[in-house]
C-alpha cells in the first residue's frame, strides 16, 4: 500500500504534502527531524491521508495537491481538519 498524506505543523502554520510506502515510519522521520524540509516545522500531525495500491497513482495526487494547494485542496474535498 501507498499513501498520499498531508501534515500540518502548529509551529510554523504550514503544511507539508508527501507520499511513502510506510506513513508511521515517516511521521515518525518528520518529527525527528530527519526530513530537511520539515525539519523547522516540528511538531507535524496527519491531518489527511490516501491509501493507494501502487505508488503511481500516490505520486499523481502527491503532485495534484502540491499544485492546488493543500488548503485548497481540503476545502475543495470538503474536508474537515482540526488544528
Amino acid at each position: 500500500m501507498y499513501y498520499t498524506y498531508i501534515l500540518y505543523s502548529t509551529t510554523k502554520s504550514k503544511f507539508y504534502i508527501g507520499q511513502t510506502n510506510d506513513i508511521d515510519d515517516r511521521l515518525k522521520r518528520h518529527n525527528n527531524g530527519l526530513s530537511t524540509s520539515t525539519k523547522s516545522g516540528i511538531p507535524w500531525k496527519i491531518v489527511y491521508y490516501i491509501v493507494f495500491n501502487s505508488r503511481s497513482e500516490a505520486v499523481l495526487l502527491e503532485t495534484k495537491i502540491k499544485k492546488r494547494g493543500a488548503k485548497r485542496y481540503l476545502k475543495d474535498i470538503a474536508f474537515k481538519y482540526e488544528i
